[in-house]
């Protein structure tokens, strides 16, 4: 996923009601910038950091800036969580994903469960539908491993048991954790953070769900998926 304009530098002074940030760009001018991200973003707001912004498209729209990435701990982080199925459904449809390969069609967005929409259904192939969801991982406290959830997350819980079912059907479910950080070698569930998510978790792989964990080649230009990152228990 390419960015198709020049991201913009800045410097946060804060974030806040979740989905705004005010910044200081390089110019020295003050915005108000749109955060798509509606989790903690721990250890990636603090005052004074660098962040890149893409200016938008449309001059009608209220915020003229969306905040992109963040310098944090020597690496880049990708915090708009409006680009992980994108990024995922891309490198699928060039073949990047092994696991995931076979299939004559990708639709995004689709209807199942109980009320829910499934990021991507991968049909055809004369193999069982799969169901893939995908989860922006961005949180990192303890060397090089990412975690997920940054916050309790109920959404979160419940399409682990939307997989479970699936699998119950005689399809194929996947959980697909996107780690938007240059820094981390490995993952792991944050369960002191969201018990319930982690005990979800382990129901659903235990039942078929399939876990698999990729990390990001990041750059002020494009945001790529790279590899495959062992998921720790």
């Amino acid at each position: 996923m390419k960015f198709p304009s020049p991201l913009i530098r800045g410097r946060l002074m804060k974030r806040y009601k979740r989905f705004l940030a005010d910044v200081e760009l390089e110019s020295g001018e003050f915005i108000t910038a749109h955060v798509a991200n509606p989790g903690s973003m721990m250890g990636l707001k603090d005052a004074g950091m660098t962040v890149w912004l893409s200016p938008a498209n449309n001059p009608k729209r209220k915020l003229q800036y969306s905040w992109e990435l963040v310098a944090a701990d020597g690496a880049l982080v990708g915090i708009n969580t409006a680009h992980p199925n994108g990024i995922v459904a891309e490198a699928i449809e060039n073949g990047k994903v092994a696991a995931l390969a076979g299939y004559d069609t990708l639709t995004r967005e689709v209807k199942y469960g109980a009320n829910s929409r499934i990021d991507m259904l991968l049909s055809g192939g004369g193999k069982p539908d799969c169901y893939v969801e995908v989860k922006n991982v961005t949180l990192m406290r303890d060397g090089s491993v990412a975690e997920f959830p940054d916050s309790v997350t109920a959404r979160g819980t419940k399409h682990l048991q939307e997989l479970q079912n699936m699998v119950a059907e005689g399809n194929r479910a996947v959980m697909f954790y996107l780690v938007q950080r240059t820094d981390c070698t490995a993952f792991r569930l944050a369960a002191d953070i969201d018990p319930a998510y982690a005990a979800a978790f382990r129901l659903a792989e235990d039942a078929g769900v399939e876990i698999l964990c990729y990390d990001c080649h990041i750059s002020t230009s494009e945001i790529r998926l790279g590899s495959p990152i062992p998921i720790n228990p």
